[in-house]
Parts: structure tokens; C-alpha cells; sequence
């Protein structure tokens, strides 16, 4: 699934458009099925708003982002569902884990929409992160570090084309990075997909195709 970046500017960002350089923001972009992309952008230059846009959660913005030729913009709630649930998965910046919820119920919610991982599996990804003992544990209870691993986990339990990384690695050191890339990886290999990472600084986690300035 071809992903097709064409003078795309956010609202938000319009006043500063052209006081730094940008691949993606005013640009023509197309990014090949299977890439790994990593996409470095300063604080402010609208990380978590592009990975927005891409999951069709966003409208504020002109130009247009097109998944397979098909504007995002133009996808009806059915559409988007279908795209969420069988080509793209995300790591939100925010994590987004129903914080009174356990660590189990959050691995099963998201499980029973695809049923494509059993629940032997998700707990055996999720104590190769350390996170064993935390299955009854309420996600609000859990450090920060703690939850982002448990939201890259949980963006593993679906089908995907395209996996989104917005800084998926904020709050964790380079062991427990480490861990969490080298499961990510062997994921995003066995569905043969692309990836997107959006952070900071750069890095070199993955072996990226490309990286380019946000």
C-alpha cells in the first residue's frame, strides 16, 4: 500500500511554512509498500499531527495524504475502521491505554477485533519487554515507560501494512529500547509491512530505507 504525500500543510503550522526545511510539509512525497522511514522533527514542527493526518484523524490541513491512491480525507467511518483494523496500526505519542483498565483488558480489547494473536502470545511478547507479573495491573498504576510498552505490544496484535511510530521509545533506556525495537521489527517483517517513526533525534533502531526532515 503506497503511501502519496502531495503539498500537505496543517493548519496549525501555516504561518512557519518556509522558515525551515521540510521534506514532508509542502512537498510531493511517495513512499513505497515496505519501506522504514524514520522522519526526524523538532519539537513543534508537527510530529503527532502528521501521524494524525496518516490515521485519518485529522482534517484541519490542505494538500492531501492518500493511502493506495484513496485521499484519507475523503474515507467515510466505515473506511477508516477497516484501514485501522486490517492496514495500519499506531503507537500514539499519548499512548491512549484505558487507564482503569488492566494490562489484560487492554491486550484483549484490542485482540478480539482481529482475534489475529492469541493471548499465549501477546503475554509472551509482553515478558520479552519486561512486563511480566503486570498482567493484572491497572495501566494507570504503571510507570510511563511501562505503558508505552504495553501500546507497542498492543499495536501488534493486528493485521498491518503500515505500522506508525510516534516517539515510541520517549521514556525507555537503551536495554529496554532495544528489546521493544527487536520485537517490533520481527513483527513489521512478518507482515511484511512498512514503517513510519517519527522522533526527536535521530537514530538508527531500525534499518531505515530513508530519513527525511519533518
Amino acid at each position: 500500500m503506497q503511501l502519496q504525500i502531495n503539498s500537505l500543510v496543517p493548519e496549525p503550522l501555516k504561518s512557519r511554512l518556509g522558515q525551515q526545511h521540510s521534506d514532508i510539509w509542502g512537498q510531493v512525497q511517495t513512499i513505497q509498500p515496505g519501506e522504514k522511514v524514520f522522519f526526524r522533527a523538532p519539537s513543534g514542527k508537527g510530529k503527532s499531527t502528521f501521524m494524525h493526518i496518516l490515521y485519518g484523524l485529522r482534517d484541519d490541513y490542505t494538500g492531501t495524504a492518500a493511502w493506495e491512491g484513496k485521499d484519507i480525507r475523503r474515507q467515510d467511518d466505515n473506511q477508516l475502521a477497516a484501514l485501522r483494523s486490517g492496514a495500519i496500526s499506531i503507537v500514539f505519542q499519548d499512548l491512549r491505554l484505558f487507564g482503569d483498565l488492566t494490562v489484560a483488558e487492554n491486550i484483549n480489547i484490542k485482540r478480539s477485533l482481529t482475534n489475529a494473536v492469541s493471548e499465549d502470545e501477546a503475554r509472551e511478547w509482553l515478558q520479552q519487554l519486561g512486563l511480566e507479573g503486570k498482567w493484572e495491573q491497572k495501566a494507570e498504576t504503571l510507570s510511563y515507560g511501562e505503558r508505552q510498552r504495553v501500546a507497542i505490544v498492543r499495536s501488534l496484535l493486528q493485521p498491518f501494512q503500515w505500522l506508525l511510530l510516534d516517539e515510541p521509545f520517549s521514556h525507555l533506556d537503551d536495554g529496554n529500547t532495544g528489546k521493544a525495537a527487536k520485537l517490533i521489527y520481527s513483527r513489521v517483517e512478518a507482515n511484511k509491512a512498512g514503517m513510519l517513526v517519527v522522533d526527536l533525534e535521530d537514530n538508527d533502531w531500525f534499518p531505515y530505507t530513508r530519513k527525511l526532515l519533518l
